[in-house]
């Protein structure tokens, strides 16, 4: 049941975060950091795409997946189009791997050491969920703040 929920909240943000990336009237602002704005909107979404693909699409789906995370922050300038298609690959991914995730894996540890101490699957699965939400309202209110109409 956990990995069903999951499935519907993941697809249902990362659809969002679609959303948010085409809103952009100026495509250049989608890399654009300001201030107090450490991260661009681009480079929000490559980091959701690599932190699903790392720790659900490489552990439960063996797609090979291999992250860069460091490039995750550093890339600038991919067109919204390529972002798009990473955005819609990922939600394949998901709407593919997640089904196949059993009880007996929820329960059991996580098979990643993501931080200083182990996990279930269970809580690194709901955290990537609340990790994405977190990000897609940062790309939402970086939209908002620095996009302008031309």
């Amino acid at each position: 049941m956990l990995p069903e929920l999951l499935k519907t909240f993941l697809v249902r943000d990362l659809n969002k975060l679609k959303d948010e990336i085409s809103l952009y009237n100026n495509e250049n602002i989608i890399w654009t950091t300001d201030k107090a704005i450490a991260n661009s909107a681009g480079n929000l979404c490559l980091h959701l795409v690599g932190n699903l693909n790392t720790y659900i699409g490489a552990v439960y789906g063996n797609t090979g997946y291999t992250r860069n995370r460091e490039l995750e922050f550093s890339l600038k300038g991919i067109a919204r189009e390529a972002l798009l298609k990473m955005i819609g690959e990922t939600i394949t991914m998901i709407e593919s791997t997640l089904p196949l995730v059993t009880e007996v894996q929820l329960a059991a540890e996580f098979p990643l050491l993501v931080w200083e101490t182990k996990t279930t699957s269970a809580y690194m699965l709901v955290h990537l969920a609340t990790h994405l939400g977190y990000h897609l309202g940062q790309v939402n209110y970086h939209r908002r703040l620095l996009d302008t109409k031309l």
